[in-house]
């Protein structure tokens, strides 16, 4: 996904698109949020702690923040956000990684961090379920914070050679269009897309809007399937998890792991 750089506003972008009501703002509006008093067995945290304590884990770990996108719904008690990070060690100029991040003041959801992975060339979104971090608001949460977002750091790094494995893969895995329409009926029975967007993940197979994904490989059935998917940052990450596992069950990369 195109995430704005950090010095200029965020855009408008169909990755954030999050439900009715949810829109795009500033950084300065995030911290202008009030955080709810905590009380024996809750305790909220600003949004802006748990942003500031992943870019601050980042840093120290030698990657660099090349954009970001931060979006609140309901009247500011649920944030939604992505960082867009890269690394000098990653040797793919296709992708680069991004962190989704999460925290609410309404007891919806815990405090959260899922990896992802952004298709430069199309804005493509796409999350990782080996990385991910989930910490309920309760009372010890800001002194256990540094440690979790460390340890979901650690394991991103840990990550990136076996994404540019994936992808390589996927790229060398040839498809044919009858190969192609039995994996959209797989990942709609594995919940990878609901049955309405079949149609559009065809259309986007068999008229890729970008040149890269013209080859007939799983590389170019991952982008029509990610294109189709666009929309729902809550649910693209348990949709996008099973993408991954239905593709690299299918180029026999499970058996590589």
């Amino acid at each position: 996904m195109k995430i704005e750089p950090i010095e200029k506003e965020p855009r408008k972008h169909p990755n954030l698109i999050l439900h009715c009501g949810a829109h795009l703002v500033k950084r300065r509006e995030v911290e202008s949020v009030p955080t709810p008093r905590s009380t024996e067995t809750w305790t909220p945290i600003p949004h802006m702690t748990l942003i500031n304590r992943v870019e601050q884990t980042l840093t120290s770990n030698n990657l660099e923040i090349a954009g970001y996108a931060h979006s609140l719904t309901h009247d500011g008690m649920r944030y939604f956000g992505l960082i867009e990070i890269r690394s000098p060690d990653s040797s793919s100029g296709d992708y680069c990684w991004v962190l989704g991040l999460r925290n609410s003041h309404d007891k919806k959801f815990p405090a959260g961090i899922v990896a992802g992975m952004t298709v430069l060339i199309c804005d493509n979104l796409s999350f990782s379920g080996e990385v991910k971090l989930a910490r309920k608001h309760t009372r010890f949460i800001t002194r256990d914070l540094p440690q979790l977002v460390q340890s979901a750091v650690g394991k991103l790094m840990d990550r990136w050679h076996h994404q540019d494995t994936r992808i390589a893969i996927y790229k060398l895995t040839d498809l044919d269009d009858r190969a192609a329409h039995d994996l959209v009926i797989r990942a709609c029975d594995v919940g990878v897309c609901p049955n309405k967007l079949i149609p559009r993940v065809l259309h986007e197979w068999r008229e890729p809007q970008h040149e890269a994904f013209q080859a007939r490989n799983a590389w170019s059935f991952f982008n029509a399937a990610t294109e189709a998917l666009k929309g729902n940052l809550i649910e693209l990450p348990r949709r996008t998890e099973a993408l991954h596992g239905l593709l690299d069950s299918h180029v026999g990369l499970a058996s590589l792991n």
